[in-house]
C-alpha cells in the first residue's frame, strides 16, 4: 500500500507544544507511524459544498470505472504475457535443433563441394529472396511489433555446384531458411514479450495508485465533505433554534405587555362607570403626597 513519506519535520510540526523528540527517540519512530496511519493529508483540499461533494462524487465514480477498465487490461496482458512465454521456450527449444542441424548441412556441403563454394553461391545471387517485414499487433490497447517472413522471387542458385556438392548445397539452403523462419519468429516473440512487460509494469502501477492512492483520497475527501455538511446543518438547527426561542421570548413579552395594556382599560372603564377617572384618583393621591399641610 502507498503511504505517504513523513519527514522529521512533518513529525515535529505535528507534535503538542512543548514536546520534544530526540533523533534518537524510538517514540519519533512510532509517531510517524501513527501520522501514517491516521490518513492526515489523505484528501483533497477542497471547500466542503453540495456542488463539490458531487463532483467528487463524480470522480470517484471514474476511477472506479477506471480502476475495473485497467484491471481488466492488465489481466489481458498478463495472459498474452504467459502465452509468449511458453512460445519463447518452445521456440528456443527449436531453434538449438535448427541451428545445429544448419551448421552441419554448411560443414557437409562445404566438404562436398569444396572450399569455392561460397564464391561460386555470392555469384549467382543478386537480391535476397527471403525477407522480412514488420506489422502490429493490437492487444488490449498494446501495439505489439510481429515480423512475418516471406519469398520474393525465384531461386537462381539451383544450378549451383552442378559439378560437385549441388545437393548438400541445396540442403545446406534449405536448413539455413528454417534458422531464419526460427529466429524471425523468435525476435518477433522477443519484442512482444518486451512490450508487454512494460505496458505491464505501467497498467499494474496506473492500478496501484487508483487502488491505493486516488480512490482513498476521494473517498476520505467525501467523508471529510459530508462530516462538514452534517456540522454546518446542526450548526443551523441550532441557530434556528435560539432565533425561535428568542421569537417565542419576544411574543410572550407581547402579549403580556398587550395583556397589561387591556387590563388597565378594563380598570379604566370601570373606574368611569363609577364616576371618577382611574387618572383623576392617581393625581388626587399624587398630589396628596406633595401637601406639606397634611400631616398624616
Amino acid at each position: 500500500m502507498i503511504m505517504n513519506i513523513v519527514t522529521e519535520g512533518d513529525v515535529e510540526n505535528k507534535l503538542p507544544t512543548g514536546v520534544q523528540l530526540r533523533s534518537s527517540d524510538p517514540q519519533r519512530f512510532y509517531f510517524s507511524i501513527l501520522l501514517k496511519m491516521s490518513g492526515s493529508g489523505q484528501r483533497l483540499n477542497v471547500v466542503p459544498t453540495v456542488t463539490v461533494l458531487g463532483v467528487v462524487k463524480a470522480r470517484l465514480v471514474g476511477a472506479t470505472r477506471g480502476h475495473a477498465l485497467l484491471k481488466k487490461k492488465s489481466d489481458a496482458l498478463t495472459v498474452q504475457f504467459r502465452q509468449i512465454l511458453k512460445k519463447i521456450v518452445s521456440t528456443k527449444e527449436s531453434m538449438g535443433d535448427k541451428m545445429k542441424a544448419s551448421s552441419f548441412a554448411l560443414t557437409e556441403a562445404k566438404y562436398v563441394a569444396g572450399e569455392n563454394m561460397k564464391h561460386t553461391v555470392l555469384e549467382n545471387v543478386q537480391t535476397a529472396t527471403l525477407k522480412v517485414r514488420s506489422r502490429q499487433e493490437n492487444v488490449a490497447g498494446v501495439k505489439l511489433p510481429k515480423f512475418d517472413y516471406f519469398h520474393e522471387g525465384e531461386t537462381k542458385n539451383d544450378l549451383t555446384g552442378l559439378a560437385r556438392g549441388g545437393q548438400q548445397v541445396q540442403a545446406c539452403r534449405a536448413a539455413y531458411v528454417k534458422a531464419i523462419e526460427v529466429l524471425v519468429e523468435l525476435a518477433s516473440l522477443q519484442t512482444s514479450f518486451m512490450t508487454l512487460d512494460t505496458a505491464i509494469k505501467t497498467t499494474n502501477r496506473r492500478v496501484n495508485a487508483l487502488e491505493n492512492v486516488v480512490k482513498p483520497r476521494l473517498e476520505n475527501t467525501i467523508t471529510y465533505i459530508k462530516g462538514e455538511l452534517d456540522e454546518l446543518e446542526r450548526e443551523d438547527f441550532f441557530r434556528l433554534k435560539k432565533i425561535q426561542g428568542f421569537k417565542k421570548r419576544e411574543i410572550e413579552r407581547q402579549l403580556a405587555a398587550a395583556r397589561q395594556f387591556a387590563e388597565g382599560q378594563v380598570a379604566e372603564k370601570v373606574s368611569l362607570q363609577k364616576g371618577i377617572s382611574l387618572n383623576s384618583a392617581q393625581n388626587m393621591l399624587s398630589a396628596s403626597e406633595k401637601d406639606e399641610d397634611i400631616i398624616f
